[in-house]
């Protein structure tokens, strides 16, 4: 064999290492501090638990008279959880992936059919409140998105509560919040947008 093509095998050879790692992260709990399940966090009562790699799924969280709360221990469940304990609220559309919350084709300020919520744009004449959604845009390495809830907005910045931000990720992050010609933004260019009741 040619030193090219070992040098090029080798390179695979990585690349594929890499990759089954990489995607086995988002599976196996990597943070020895913390167990799957593991209650880290709260707001109002309703708990922010442990999920590990982002990937991992543990089956899924149902209501009583069966409204689908979602993949357990993963951002939706914990949002849609809090929704429904704290402010008696079940969405129409209980499914989808925590990108699909935002609906690209509804206005700032109107009603989300799909969530029965009112949905603001990033960029949006209305300020971000206690209590509402944030949605956030997938990436390459998360093509679903992420959800989280505004816990706190004060002197130029809001601070979020999440569930499965990763295995060493928070459960709480802050950003920054301008106002600029009437138009409120959060400085995180993966936001669409937030949904409030």
């Amino acid at each position: 064999m040619s030193k090219s093509k070992k040098i090029i095998l080798a390179i695979a050879g990585v690349f594929a290492v890499l990759i089954a790692g990489f995607f086995l992260s988002k599976k196996v709990n990597l943070n020895p501090y913390y167990k799957v399940g593991q209650k880290i966090d709260s707001l109002n009562g309703v708990v922010v638990y442990y999920n590990g790699g982002v990937g991992n799924v543990d089956g899924r969280n149902l209501s009583e008279d069966g409204y689908n709360i979602g993949l357990t221990y993963q951002c939706v469940e914990f949002v849609k959880r809090y929704y429904l304990e704290e402010l008696n609220h079940k969405m129409p559309n209980s499914y989808g992936h925590a990108k699909d919350f935002f609906n690209l084709n509804t206005k700032d300020g109107t009603i989300n059919k799909e969530r029965n919520l009112t949905q603001y744009t990033n960029g949006s004449n209305y300020k971000p409140k206690v209590g509402d959604l944030v949605v956030y845009s997938g990436t390459l390495l998360n093509k679903y998105g992420h959800v989280a809830i505004i816990a706190a907005v004060e002197n130029g910045e809001i601070e979020v509560i999440q569930q499965n931000p990763g295995p060493f990720g928070s459960s709480r992050e802050k950003y920054t919040l301008v106002n600029k010609d009437n138009k409120w933004t959060i400085t995180n260019d993966r936001i669409f947008g937030w949904l409030r009741k």
